[in-house]
């Protein structure tokens, strides 16, 4: 755990709501989809916050709502000390300098009539970090041979590249406008297993050098402690549990918490036959008519009535270990 403990990017009661509308010459708002609704937490400068949950639970949505790249509904984001939700003109562009993004699918996040030249010095255009093209251009090959990639392939398109080599190329982007906060969006699940670990490497490399904070977003619970200081779980747009890496993996609190861990495979066969697998009943409910009280009472193995009543509130359970439930 980095020893600097000031907040770099607060997120409070963050809330994306998508709307559904019907009709097609007169449209009208039937609902909304609740993507994220009231997430809350802090990552703190240097450090490496994981969130996870089942695919639709609503964490891609809440990175690049952080990030700004779609509107929130409510809350309130802070990087550095700036408010994401007020900026305008020169203070956004000076945030995005700060905060940038590694989208999952290396394959769509490039733009295939660009050369890795134009693609990764893109930023440096946008933010003005360079006095000409030369010196661009040269900020690039430095970039190229920080992620393990040979300058000379900067005149080179992206379909020359394989997916590992791809992703390389939009971490060098990200770092471009040397960013403090990177938004991590599922860096390796479109990757070949025998490469997602030299990412992951290389993400902790460039952690080390440049201080590099992190919101990792994954399904793989086995990185996710790897790479995390801290994870927290999301279903169905809410938190349910958040908390040091390793007292989130030997003592989860929250039931959902408790199934997914369960599912994590372990190398030890003795140990595998010990442990009892929690399967969880029944789907995940729709994000547009989601149910009353906990979200998870319709799945959960321990429900009771006052879980479909009201919603758990969010509890210290002592040592920075929240959890929102009824049980405890």
């Amino acid at each position: 755990m980095p020893d600097v403990a000031r907040p770099l990017v607060e997120v409070e009661n963050l809330t994306k709501y998508f709307p559904i509308t019907r009709g097609i010459l007169i449209q009208r708002q039937v609902g909304n989809v609740q993507a994220v609704d009231g997430v809350s937490f802090t990552i703190t400068q240097g450090e490496t916050l994981g969130l996870v949950g089942e695919s639709g639970c609503g964490k891609t949505t809440a990175g690049r709502t952080i990030l700004g790249l779609y509107p929130a509904t409510a809350g309130a984001v802070h990087i550095d000390g700036q408010d994401l939700m007020t900026a305008k003109g020169a203070d956004m562009l000076a945030i995005r300098r700060k905060a940038q993004m590694i989208f999952p699918d290396p394959f769509a996040s490039l733009n295939p009539r660009w050369t890795v030249n134009a693609i990764v010095s893109e930023p440096l255009r946008v933010h003005k970090l360079f006095h000409n093209e030369q010196e661009r251009s040269e900020r690039v090959r430095n970039l190229m041979a920080l992620v393990g990639l040979s300058p000379r392939l900067v005149n080179r398109f992206p379909h020359e590249f394989s997916g590992g080599q791809r992703q390389r190329i939009g971490i060098a982007r990200a770092l471009a406008s040397e960013p403090a906060f990177i938004v991590c969006d599922e860096p390796i699940s479109a990757l070949d297993v025998s490469i997602q670990a030299q990412v992951i490497n290389l993400l902790e490399d460039l952690q080390d050098q440049l201080g590099l904070t992190y919101l990792f977003i994954a399904h793989d619970l086995s990185m996710v402690r790897h790479i995390c200081d801290r994870v927290a779980v999301m279903y169905l747009g809410k938190l349910v549990e958040l908390a040091q890496k390793n007292d989130l993996y030997e003592n989860p609190l929250h039931p959902y918490t408790q199934a997914l861990i369960s599912a994590v495979p372990v190398s030890d066969p003795a140990a595998a036959r010990r442990r009892r697998r929690i399967i969880l009943q029944g789907d995940v409910p729709s994000p547009s008519k989601p149910p009353p009280g906990c979200r998870f009472h319709t799945r959960c193995p321990r429900a009771v009535d006052r879980c479909t009543e009201s919603e758990p509130v969010w509890q210290d359970a002592g040592d920075g270990h929240f959890v929102a439930c009824h049980l405890l």
